[in-house]
């Protein structure tokens, strides 16, 4: 380092790469004082937008960086907006501009901007954890559909089964259908509120079993409390029925 000169100024990376985090975060950028380090050298910076959009990927930013006689380091900080990014990635820049004072100080002309300003691109891309976790989240999202799908399914079957002589049974190919017996639309007939009544417990394909479970339980209470009004009332229509035959 001449400590005679003022120095050149440049982005300590041109080009810079950051992972967007679940929360809104800072990133630090390093401005680099070469060749030169004396008196102090003050400068401004602005973000620029471009596929990264300013207030809605960054917060935008603007300022000066100061540095102090013998400095030759300076750091500016943006806010990286948390937007869940998903296999997605943009770019904006932070530019340094007017050299406001530090006689003899100038910006690298090898770097992107060249004798007039400093040009650093910052790429904002997606979180690899994140990403990982949101096609976990999507798998087992699937697969709960898929089970629900055949869910759907299985209780239709129920109410079909329940609505129809036999249970509507499809048979097979080259199977010869059978018609109903009379006994068979007679028992349906007699049977056909209790079948229907069945049919809303839910299949095992929910909640593991446990809605199915439940519900049968509820079904076969309400089934214990019909049966047993009905023994009362058919005890108090026959006299010479004692109660502890009807209880």
């Amino acid at each position: 380092i001449d400590d005679d000169m003022a120095g050149t100024i440049a982005w300590e990376h041109e080009e810079y790469k950051c992972t967007e985090q679940p929360e809104d975060h800072y990133e630090h950028f390093t401005v680099s004082r070469k060749n030169g380090c004396r008196n102090r050298l003050v400068c401004k910076y602005t973000t620029e937008s471009d596929t990264a959009i300013a207030g809605k990927d960054f917060e935008p930013t603007s300022g000066t960086v100061v540095f102090e006689d013998g400095v030759v380091t300076a750091t500016v900080s943006v806010k990286i907006l948390a937007r869940g990014r998903y296999h997605a990635s943009e770019c904006f820049r932070v530019v340094l501009t007017d050299i406001e004072e530090g006689q003899g100080a100038k910006f690298d002309e090898t770097t992107d901007g060249g004798s007039d300003s400093c040009i650093m691109t910052v790429q904002i891309v997606s979180c690899q954890k994140e990403m990982e976790r949101i096609d976990m989240l999507m798998k087992n999202l699937r697969s709960t559909w898929d089970k629900a799908k055949i869910g759907h399914a299985n209780w239709k079957d129920q109410f079909t089964a329940a609505l129809f002589v036999n249970g509507g049974e499809d048979h097979g190919e080259g199977e010869e259908e059978e018609a109903p017996t009379v006994k068979d639309k007679v028992m349906h007939v007699v049977t056909l509120p209790w079948k229907v009544l069945f049919a809303f417990c839910p299949p095992t394909d929910y909640c593991g079993g446990w809605l199915c479970f439940c519900c049968s339980l509820f079904m076969i209470g309400l089934v214990t409390v019909i049966i047993g009004d009905l023994a009362n009332l058919l005890g108090c229509a026959l006299p010479f029925m004692e109660n502890e035959i009807t209880a």
